[in-house]
């Protein structure tokens, strides 16, 4: 058993290098002074005369506050761990080991996902993610393979300390969904999501087919991140057609059955958005808009355009094109995913919501 402290013990120092890296990939000191600027500008008299802006300054500083808090303490666990194998060592104590052990492995899945997030620089990697479900064609079979996917992303973010929160829903027609959209609240949702983008295709012998056959099913997932009202994403009243609608689907209490559900077509991409979860048409029409110059801007940055009003038919449109990842449940178990090669065997644990995995091999893959 000392044995395993001994290892333990040899693994912790190793990490004091790691560690001292990761505060130079993270620029503590410069995010430091960072935090001191921005809190001086809090204690200017007219800070809170600008809703937005001084908004902006809190959020930011918040983020900068999360980062340099999860660091230390990183670094105070590491020396403490340190410390604590070292005198289970010298005094030959095996009680210590089970604790030891598992504080190595908590500590180094926290210095994996620090230094993952600083592989999250994009404009708005910081940002919330909204997340949009559509099945392709292939009736019930595909709305439950999206109703599946939807599933799986609301146990990921729950297990990540995310908030969910339902923006719109429709049934499908004998199961699954027609179309979902959530927002995925926290820091850098959007950052560790953006991979989940794209096309995404099941193989299993489906539940709906009295014959036993095994079917191809598609969904497509759209991420893109949720900006504030200071975004600088201009809409036409002209541009989007507005229309109102009773709200449908299993949301529950969450969904208000009134005709206060809002949809909104913006006419020169085809993009539609829609919300159904506010209690007001006034309400769900301000979410959908700024749900729309979300997408907008997603694009815009995704296409490398110079301006909004590049952003034309076909381009604004998710194709069917060549999948992301394939979850095959027959005649073997398998997800795999087409842009890294990363796959995992246990397709139950990935549909419960572990796909770190994915998600850290593609961010590596950007590096």
């Amino acid at each position: 058993m000392i044995i395993q402290l001994e290892e333990a013990k040899r693994t912790l120092l190793g990490m004091r290098d790691d560690v001292k890296e990761l505060a130079s990939a993270l620029k503590i000191d410069q995010i430091k002074n960072d935090a001191e600027e921005l809190e001086q500008k809090t204690l200017v008299p007219d800070f809170w005369d600008n809703a937005e802006t001084s908004g902006k300054i809190l959020r930011e500083l918040k983020q900068i506050k999360d980062t340099l808090e999860e660091y230390e303490e990183l670094s105070t666990a590491l020396e403490d761990a340190i410390t604590l194998a070292d005198m289970g060592i010298e005094e030959n104590d095996e009680s210590v080991v089970e604790e030891v052990t598992a504080e190595v492995e908590r500590l180094l899945a926290i210095e994996e996902k620090m230094r993952l997030e600083t592989l999250l620089s994009g404009e708005y990697d910081s940002c919330n993610a909204i997340v949009s479900l559509h099945p392709g064609a292939g009736g019930t079979e595909a709305q439950d393979w999206a109703m599946m996917l939807y599933r799986m992303y609301t146990r990921w973010a729950e297990q990540h300390g995310f908030v969910v929160k339902l923006i719109e829903w429709l049934d499908g027609d004998e199961a699954g969904i027609k179309s979902a959209t959530i927002t995925v609240e926290g820091a850098h949702a959007y950052g560790f999501l953006k991979s989940e983008h794209g096309v995404h295709r099941l193989v299993r012998v489906s539940p709906f087919d009295a014959s036993g056959r095994r079917q191809t099913s598609f969904a497509s997932v759209e991420i893109t991140p949720e900006l504030d009202d200071s975004a600088d994403i201009e809409i036409r009243e002209e541009d989007i057609e507005v229309t109102a609608h009773r709200s449908s689907g299993a949301g529950g209490q969450h969904i208000n059955k009134t005709d206060s559900a809002i949809r909104i077509v913006h006419k020169p991409t085809g993009i539609v958005v829609g919300c159904q979860t506010e209690r007001s048409q006034l309400q769900n029409k301000e979410t959908a808009l700024r749900m729309l110059k979300s997408k907008l801007a997603e694009i815009k940055a995704r296409e490398n355009l110079d301006r909004i009003e590049d952003i034309r038919g076909e381009k604004a449109r998710i194709e069917w094109g060549s999948q992301i990842r394939s979850y095959v449940f027959m005649p073997y178990t398998l997800a795999k995913d087409t842009r890294t090669g990363y796959e995992v065997s246990d397709i139950d644990k990935v549909m419960d919501g572990e796909i770190d995995g994915f998600i850290n091999a593609y961010l590596k893959s950007l590096a």
